[in-house]
């Protein structure tokens, strides 16, 4: 087993604010979950660069993995519950031990995308839900809408913002969101936003989109 720590920071831009730093454990060897991808990275950005809109937010982070996004959600002073697949202990042991090596207090619990136990009745309401890198494997791409899709039924005021590979599955995605009821609001540019320093060691194309239940889209634009 190979683990590494990483550290990765985010500067103010000159006001009062300071500059944040986050501490990441990670697994080289462990199949996905344990590594801090380039979707993660730019998701964390997006977080720091709109800080005031996530301070004392409560945050749901899926498949959260390294946690990276949740952590800086975190940070700035958003309630975090940081989640990955129930089945996989080593990933959510990880995330108690970020937490704690960073000194924050995030929820951390088991939610499967697709399984509707007590874990995904019992979470509160959630003003924002991430996902980074979420959407890399076809086959799990209905359960995880399923999931958004009841979340966002149990806050219809949330948003789920999630950074991913512009890959062949977009056909795919746009379906599954017809599909669960879901409409796409903002998409940018991944690298459109990220400082230079982190844009030069990161490749690929990566969006970010931010999804919200189309019946409360519809709702929000009749009242505009």
């Amino acid at each position: 087993m190979t683990t590494t720590i990483s550290q990765h920071d985010f500067v103010g831009d000159g006001d009062s604010e300071t500059s944040i730093s986050v501490t990441v454990i990670e697994n080289m060897k462990e199949e996905y979950g344990l590594f801090v991808w380039p979707c993660s990275v730019i998701l964390a950005e997006y977080v720091w660069q709109h800080r005031s809109r996530f301070r004392d937010s409560t945050i749901l982070e899926l498949g959260a993995g390294t946690s990276l996004p949740g952590l800086v959600a975190a940070k700035v002073g958003a309630n975090v519950t940081l989640t990955d697949a129930s089945s996989k202990a080593e990933v959510l042991e990880n995330m108690r031990n970020v937490c704690e090596l960073n000194k924050l207090c995030c929820n951390v619990m088991g939610l499967t995308w697709g399984m509707w136990d007590a874990s995904i009745f019992d979470l509160r309401p959630n003003n924002i839900i991430l996902g980074a890198d979420v959407l890399y494997d076809s086959s799990a791409f209905d359960d995880l809408f399923a999931t958004v899709s009841f979340l966002l039924q149990s806050s219809p005021d949330a948003v789920f913002i999630t950074t991913y590979h512009n890959r062949s599955g977009h056909h795919l995605i746009e379906f599954l969101m017809v599909k669960w009821g879901l409409k796409c609001v903002k998409i940018l540019d991944g690298f459109s936003f990220l400082p230079p320093r982190k844009a030069s060691a990161l490749s690929g194309n990566i969006q970010l989109v931010e999804i919200v239940l189309n019946s409360a889209y519809e709702t929000r634009s009749q009242e505009t």
